[in-house]
């Protein structure tokens, strides 16, 4: 099972996730819900960096099943606003895979990170 968790600061923004685990819901290879979040997931971080110019902090497992990315503390409000923008629309697009494939993906948020 994937295990996403969402870190939140005091002001309710993101300031990061952490995703560990794998969905197992088919052959590696053909795992739909692996793929589905890791697509968003990286596409999120992507986006981040390009459209806000925040260079997030990245811990990623070097076999798969483990991504942590934080937004550091010195970013500017403009880019952290364009940044939570991304992220809340990445939380919805897991939590509407969550709501389908439940048994694959767990979503938990947290304050700090």
């Amino acid at each position: 099972m994937i295990k996403a968790i969402i870190y939140r600061l005091p002001d309710t923004s993101i300031q990061g996730f952490e995703l560990s685990g794998h969905a197992d819901s088919g052959p590696h290879g053909h795992d739909l819900v692996c793929a589905a979040v890791s697509a968003v997931t990286f596409g999120m971080t992507n986006a981040v960096m390009k459209h806000s110019g925040i260079e997030p902090i990245i811990d990623q497992g070097a076999d798969g099943g483990y991504l942590k990315v934080i937004l550091p503390d010195n970013s500017d409000q403009e880019a952290r606003r364009a940044a939570q923008l991304l992220f809340e629309g990445m939380l919805t697009t897991l939590e509407t895979i969550a709501h389908d494939y439940g048994q694959y993906i767990t979503i938990f948020e947290k304050q700090g990170g």
